[in-house]
């Protein structure tokens, strides 16, 4: 089984005051570098899906995925499934650039909830439908969604019937939306 990766990074940072959170620090090294360092080592190949100027990103070591149409993390995640699939790749998971702590074990778990299946993260009763397993065959299906004006994830992912992989540390998925998050965050690391 062929898994590839994708970190989602093509948010507007609004909470952030317009910051790209891809490049904001958290204990010395970007956002976008601790997700990467936790999510490479799971799949065999990883992009970033970020609109704008792709030239920021390249010291990152990573192909850098635009929008066709961007109506939010969907529009990312078909962009990531369509690159996965020109490579031969069965699946894509896809993890937000704001969750700096993902857990080692995102991909096999995600893999074993689904059998293979869309699978989303879930911890302490909450739904992360950012972080989770897209087959490539849904690429389709997943276009036609997005251009019916059709974008919230957790409504393609109840039309596909995922399953919910489910995860115990509260902290594995903490998205940092605020300046106040990324405090919190920077505390927790030096505690």
């Amino acid at each position: 089984m062929r898994l590839f990766g994708v970190i989602l990074a093509g948010g507007e940072g609004r909470r952030m005051g317009g910051a790209d959170k891809a490049l904001l620090p958290l204990a010395g090294r970007s956002l976008l570098a601790h997700v990467r360092d936790r999510l490479e080592p799971q799949v065999e190949a990883l992009a970033l899906s970020a609109n704008g100027d792709a030239a920021r990103f390249a010291g990152f070591g990573l192909p850098v995925l635009t929008d066709a149409a961007p109506q939010g993390p969907l529009s990312g995640v078909l962009a990531a499934l369509d690159w996965a699939a020109a490579q031969g790749a069965d699946a894509v998971v896809s993890a937000s650039v704001d969750t700096p702590f993902l857990p080692g074990d995102l991909v096999p778990q995600l893999w074993l909830a689904g059998d293979g299946g869309l699978a989303v993260a879930e911890c302490g009763g909450r739904l992360h439908p950012t972080c989770a397993l897209w087959p490539v065959d849904l690429r389709d299906d997943l276009r036609g969604w997005l251009a019916s004006g059709e974008a919230k994830v957790m409504g393609f992912a109840a039309r596909h019937g995922a399953a919910r992989a489910g995860f115990s540390d509260p902290t594995a998925f903490m998205n940092l939306n605020t300046p106040e998050d990324i405090a919190a965050a920077e505390a927790a690391l030096r505690a």
